[in-house]
């Protein structure tokens, strides 16, 4: 096969707070031909997740950080269309780590393959992926079982809108927080929880006294914040934290003083587990297995915010923090690479 003309979004400039369209660039680069033991894939799918944004500060995490000049890096579905490697053929589905690009070539051991059967193919980076997945370790890791009254914010996100489902499919109350009346008919109406609220109408607190006072067993924590000072109140006795996220601080140029009631996690002898999706890697099959199932029997919906082109992965991005998602951001790519695109925002 020829060379191919590839767009793919780097890393600009290192964002100040709330990351712009000045921070990224969309350059253009030819794909070399293919060699032995390689795999050319051409995403159709990419993901767009809240976590990207601590990889575009500098310094150590959990996951290395976004080099400038480089280009970004996160899931992606896609189709083979060309193979020097038994394990896979034009054709095949697969998922990889190599999202913000059009075109790229891999290792085998770099790709997941799935079944195209499953439709949209998008579900395997939502419900049936890493965000998925996500949702489903939290429950594992603190041990949700039915009868549990369980608070969820960020509740309409990619993360949020599956674990609470889940958490209906192991017989628990569910209560969810979101941000906007459509988002609220969303979780009640499609996703099952018995009781959601706007953080944005009154106080979290307050809400959440009024939506369980009898108060909760489990808190699946994406936002931090006041949710998890609200949550820290109204957990009873060895009531356990899922700790996620906390997207609310993910744009702070300064790190927010911690929760004033943290003493609670001592006088309530709580429990409270930081989670990382890539722990969970070893049990992807059981996951596969029992969620694919949900899903395909029509118990779990995959709800998703589509954005098309390569050209708005990035507005697709940031609007992750102007809450502009309901259910999973995806970008959805054209079937082949545009002639002309812009090279910046």
């Amino acid at each position: 096969m020829s060379e191919i003309t590839n767009h793919e979004i780097r890393l600009a400039s290192r964002p100040s707070g709330i990351p712009c369209a000045d921070n990224f660039i969309l350059a253009q680069t030819e794909l070399s031909p293919l060699q032995n033991q390689e795999v050319r894939v051409r995403n159709l799918f990419l993901s767009v997740d809240p976590y990207m944004r601590g990889r575009m500060n500098e310094g150590k995490s959990y996951v290395p950080a976004f080099e400038i000049g480089q280009p970004l890096e996160g899931g992606a579905i896609g189709e083979v269309i060309e193979s020097r490697a038994s394990e896979f053929k034009p054709g095949d589905a697969v998922t990889s780590n190599f999202g913000w690009r059009e075109y790229f070539t891999a290792s085998p051991k770099d790709l997941h393959l799935v079944s195209r059967e499953v439709q949209p193919l998008s579900v395997y980076l939502g419900a049936l992926g890493m965000t998925g997945m996500t949702a489903w370790a939290g429950l594992e890791m603190v041990g949700v079982k039915a009868g549990d009254i369980i608070f969820i914010s960020g509740a309409a996100g990619a993360v949020g809108s599956v674990a609470g489902q889940l958490a209906k499919l192991r017989g628990c109350r569910v209560i969810g927080s979101a941000g906007s009346a459509e988002k609220i008919k969303f979780l009640q109406e499609e996703c099952g929880f018995d009781h959601a609220f706007n953080y944005k109408e009154a106080p979290v607190l307050d809400q959440l006294q009024a939506s369980a006072p009898e108060g909760i067993d489990v808190y699946f924590d994406n936002v931090g914040g006041e949710s998890l000072e609200a949550a820290l109140s109204v957990l009873r006795l060895h009531g356990r934290i899922i700790a996620c996220g906390g997207i609310s601080s993910y744009n702070d140029e300064k790190p927010r003083p911690g929760p004033a009631n943290l003493f609670n996690v001592i006088t309530k002898r709580l429990t409270m587990k930081g989670l990382i999706v890539r722990d969970w890697l070893g049990r992807r099959n059981e996951f596969e297995k029992e969620v694919g199932g949900y899903f395909r029997a029509g118990l779990l919906k995959n709800q998703e915010t589509v954005v098309e082109g390569i050209d708005h992965a990035v507005e697709a991005f940031l609007g992750l923090f102007q809450g502009k998602n309901m259910g999973k951001m995806v970008v959805k790519l054209a079937p082949a690479a545009a002639e002309v695109l812009p090279t910046s925002w």
